[in-house]
């Protein structure tokens, strides 16, 4: 990327990814600077910047807008969701119904779900929220079974699987698993490490999940996690997407707190 940055806000759309906000240093600097990749030219191209500097928020697509959703801003924040289209540029949305950061968004069929995070007055959430072209604003749905934050999410076999993640000071093997069909929650497959602030992302019929050094594959006709090559340079607070048969692993910072620009590519299919 052009410049270093962790806890960035992300998501693929159109076969591309779109980076946006995140920060930098021990100060925790937040950022405005939006840029997307193309994996076939390999490129950065920078966009507009976010209305205003975020770090730790959501990225999530619907139809053909870019949404960045939640996270801290120089006034605090933390409901504001802010939506990108190459037509209309940014435009500001329905805001949450309350604060998030280290939250997760997962884009499923026709809805984008808000889960858990992290709010500065009640510490980590429950809460789950979704909207859709067809609904206006955020609704609630089903709460996560236990409260969690800085975990990784993917939208895997028509079901939502939160990966990870912190609660107080526990990094958490725990898997919950969530049916939009039937609103319900169930327990999914522990992980084998403990994991928090890490990227996921489906490739077939495989979850990959990684953070720091720990690299975990599920695959769902074996039904357990098994480990994968480590990364080439550890990163936490990072974001993972599969596009064109490779993953990608963007931004991040490295176990001795150093935020990176690097994109590592790994060939998977």
């Amino acid at each position: 990327m052009a410049n270093r940055r962790s806890y960035v806000a992300a998501a693929e759309l159109g076969g591309k990814i779109y980076v946006a906000g995140g920060m930098f240093g021990g100060a925790g600097k937040r950022l405005d600077r939006v840029q997307r990749f193309d994996s076939v030219e390999e490129r950065w191209t920078t966009l507009p910047r976010l209305p205003q500097p975020i770090r730790a928020a959501a990225g999530a697509s619907l139809g053909e807008t870019f949404m960045v959703i939640g996270g801290t801003t120089p006034s605090g924040g933390g409901r504001q969701v802010y939506v990108y289209s190459p037509k209309r540029g940014w435009q500001t949305s329905d805001p949450l119904p309350r604060r998030l950061y280290n939250h997760s968004a997962v884009t499923t069929d026709d809805r984008v779900y808000v889960l858990g995070g992290y709010d500065t007055g009640s510490g980590e959430l429950r809460s789950v929220y979704f909207t859709s072209p067809g609904v206006r604003g955020w609704k609630p749905s089903p709460p996560l079974p236990r409260r969690v934050h800085a975990f990784g999410a993917v939208y895997f076999h028509g079901e939502i699987w939160v990966i990870g993640g912190r609660r107080g000071e526990e990094q958490l093997r725990e898997v919950w698993i969530f049916d939009p069909a039937r609103s319900r929650w169930r327990p999914g497959p522990s992980l084998p490490k403990p994991m928090e602030l890490l990227g996921a992302a489906v490739v077939g019929d495989q979850i990959h999940a990684v953070w720091e050094r720990t690299y975990q594959i599920y695959d769902a006709s074996e039904g357990r996690w098994r480990d994968g090559p480590p990364p080439v340079e550890p990163r936490h607070a990072l974001s993972l997407f599969h596009v064109d048969g490779a993953l990608y692993a963007v931004g991040g910072c490295t176990p001795e707190l150093r935020d990176t620009a690097v994109v590592e590519k790994r060939q998977v299919s």
